[in-house]
Formats: structure tokens, sequence, C-alpha cells
């Protein structure tokens, strides 16, 4: 066992399916329109996967970018966690199926499911094991297909989601920089407003999908745009607090991408400027727990902060649950 170190991002990358599906396709497959969709949501478009191409593959993708940012071989990876609601099999997990894909022979590997606040929950459970210097390196990937199980016929959510991936390869770093502080939290009581299932259906849940035993996502979307409003506001203020920083200290909010008006509504409750509030969910709708490492890697290749500044990292979803973090970035 290593000595204690801090822990930080080394290395980034994402991965989406080539299918475009715009407001506009949309309009063909439900009754809605390109205004009304951007209007309530801030969402132009989304990837989608095609029937035939597993999820896992777009986290193969996005894991061997992030490697290659880092310059560290797949053989070097001491874990793989895979954050998901989608996975393509329960048995064997997205782990790993993706450590197969990129060689990681001495990697152990499980999948973690927090949904939309899963990254945040990784990157908490990532680290404790480099920072008590357990383990050296571990990849961390956000791989969702929601596409695969969004009801085509609800037009209140089939035009929020997407399919994308984005990895994060997560180790040593020197000490002041690197993860400085996590957080997470559920309210279980909420859960359902907001549910996929699986191997089984409560009949709450076969009413809520109009008498049908669907094994599709369905949201009561009003209580949940409530609950995001206010947890992105809650999470945010209890790392600041933790941390002893301030909102002047932080260069970049970087939340989970659900509806441009949660944004813009947590915005104003914090009172910062909405461009302080990194955003692209305009191009990839909502895709769980890929859109925080997704929007790092973008927001990293555009220049939107250098070492030493200061980010907050802020998730909520289904479960319900919540998670933030502050990161000292060192690359």
């Amino acid at each position: 066992m290593n000595k204690t170190c801090n822990c930080g991002i080394l290395g980034l990358g994402s991965s989406f399916p080539e299918k475009v599906l715009t407001n506009h396709d949309l309009e063909k497959m439900v009754d809605t329109s390109d205004e009304w969709i951007i209007k309530r949501t801030g969402i132009s478009e989304r990837r989608v996967l095609d029937e035939d191409m597993p999820t896992y593959k777009l986290g193969v993708e996005a894991a061997k970018k992030a490697l290659a940012d880092a310059k560290v071989n797949p053989e070097e990876v001491d874990l793989i966690i895979v954050t998901t609601e989608t996975p393509d099999y329960l048995s064997p997990s997205m782990s790993c199926l993706i450590q197969s894909e990129i060689g990681a022979t001495r990697a152990a590997a499980f999948d973690l499911n927090a949904a939309c606040s899963g990254f945040i929950y990784g990157l908490s459970v990532a680290n404790q094991f480099i920072k008590s210097g357990f383990y050296k390196y571990v990849l961390l990937v956000g791989c969702e297909g929601l596409s695969k199980v969004v009801d085509w016929k609800d037009r209140n959510t089939c035009v929020l989601f997407g399919d994308g991936s984005g990895a994060a390869l997560l180790g040593p770093v020197e000490e002041g920089y690197g993860i400085i502080t996590t957080y997470t939290g559920a309210d279980g009581e909420m859960g359902k407003n907001l549910t996929i299932p699986c191997c089984y259906i409560a009949s709450r849940d076969i009413e809520a999908r109009g008498g049908e035993a669907k094994r599709t996502l369905w949201m009561d979307g009003s209580e949940v745009f409530k609950f995001a409003v206010k947890i992105m506001e809650h999470a945010t203020i209890k790392v600041l607090e933790d941390t002893g920083l301030s909102m002047d200290d932080i260069k970049v909010i970087m939340p989970h991408q659900a509806n441009i008006r949660i944004l813009e509504g947590a915005a104003k409750r914090l009172n910062i400027p909405n461009d302080k509030v990194f955003s692209n969910l305009h191009k990839y709708g909502n895709i769980s727990s890929a859109s925080i490492p997704v929007g790092l890697d973008e927001a990293y290749r555009q220049n939107l902060f250098s070492k030493g500044d200061n980010l907050i990292l802020v998730g909520f979803g289904g479960g319900l649950t919540w998670g933030s973090a502050v990161i000292r970035w060192n690359k």
C-alpha cells in the first residue's frame, strides 16, 4: 500500500453515437415541435444508438481516449467503475465488458447506479481508494444509452434524453490540487417520481404508464424539476461551506445537463450569471451520469479553465439522488 496522496483527474474522454436525432425528426414521431422543445428544455438535438449497437461500446471509446489523454496504459489501471442506469446486461457488468475490450487485465471492476448523480458518487468512491493509497489509477466511466429505455410515445420524456459516454482517469496529483471535497445524498421517498422498472414492476408504476407494464422510463416532470432546482442550490452551497470558498473563487460550475430551465433557475437562486454554469445540453440532451464527464472534457478542450482553477461539479437524478464536488484543476 502506498502513502496517502491527493486524487485528481489525469485524463478525459468522450464518445457518442453517430446518429443525430433533431427536434424536427421528433416532430415526425410524436406530437411535439422544435419550438416547444427548445422553449421548455433548451435541447435542439441528441445522439441515439442504433438498435444493434450496445451501450458499453461508447464507454470503451471514451475510456481509451481518457487513458490516451493521461498517457497511462490500460494494464496500469487498478479499478474500473462504470456509472450507469442503462446497462446492456445485469451480468456481466458494464465495467467488466469495458475491462475486456480495453485490455485492463489488472483492474478490478464494478458498476454503480446513482442515476444522473452517478459520476459524483463514482468520484467520491475513487477518491477514497486513491487518497488511501490502496489504488493508484481508477478509470471512472459514465456510460448511458437512454434511448433504449425511453417511451417514444411519451412526448413529455422522449424529447429529453440521449446517449453518450464520458470517462475520467483518476490518479495521484500534487498537494493542493485535485478533489478538495465531495458531498452525496439521497431521498428514497422521492424515488417514485422517476422510475425505470427491470425485473419487477409495481401496480403503481403500471398505472403511471397508462395501464401497460412497460419497462420504460417514466417521470413526474413537475416534481423532479422542483427537486432539482432546490437540490442544485443546496449541494453547491454545501461544498462551498465545507471548503471555505466563496462563489467568487469558482471558475466554472459543471452541472448535470437535464433542462436549461433547471440550470437557469439554480443560477438565479445562487445569484450568479448563467454563463458561469456550463451547458451543452442543446447538443446532447440529458445523458444522465455521462453528462458531467462529457461537459468536463468539452470545457477543458475549450480552455474554459486551467491549472489552479476551482470547479464545482453538481448532479441530481433518479433515486432521488444528488452529489457535488469541488475540484482544483491539476492539468
